[in-house]
């Protein structure tokens, strides 16, 4: 039997299962990001980004469930940057037995066109550079490799 995913805005009563998603995005990439404090921590401000006019929060629904999120945020550009301003990604989140299912996509779309309709052409997402995974997962729709960020921590 063919599930239908619909892809919908979030909205204010759905904050309890976005906040378990939060944590989820939280623990995979903790392995990444030696930067991350311990305990628990929070990423966004949800209930801010539901009521946002430059934010798009949007989550993927099948049966009733909400299995997926992802937002899209205006961003200025940088002043020598030839587009005024970008569509940053972010949120990608997909619970773990609907992955591969082409969900991540599906939100990536929407955004996609939200982003258009409101009149921008560019849109950036930031994944760690150990994670070969979601690197290989948004190269396969479209994505290049722009820049990296390097650290360097001086108490190490």
């Amino acid at each position: 039997m063919n599930e239908i995913i619909i892809i919908r805005k979030a909205r204010l009563h759905d904050l309890e299962q976005l906040y378990s998603f939060e944590q989820g995005v939280i623990q995979a990439e903790r392995p990444f990001d030696q930067t991350l404090k311990n305990g628990l921590i929070h990423y966004y401000d949800l209930e801010q980004m539901i009521n946002a006019s430059h934010i798009e929060l949007v989550v993927a629904e099948m049966n009733e469930q909400i299995i997926g999120s992802g937002y899209g945020r205006i961003d200025k550009s940088k002043i020598f940057q030839k587009d005024p301003s970008y569509v940053y990604l972010g949120f990608m989140y997909v619970v773990p037995e609907h992955r591969g299912k082409g969900i991540n996509k599906m939100i990536i779309e929407n955004l996609k066109n939200w982003a258009h309709q409101q009149g921008i052409n560019e849109l950036r997402l930031e994944v760690y550079n150990n994670n070969l995974a979601a690197i290989k997962a948004y190269e396969k729709i479209g994505f290049t490799r722009h820049i990296i960020e390097m650290r360097f921590n001086l108490d190490e």
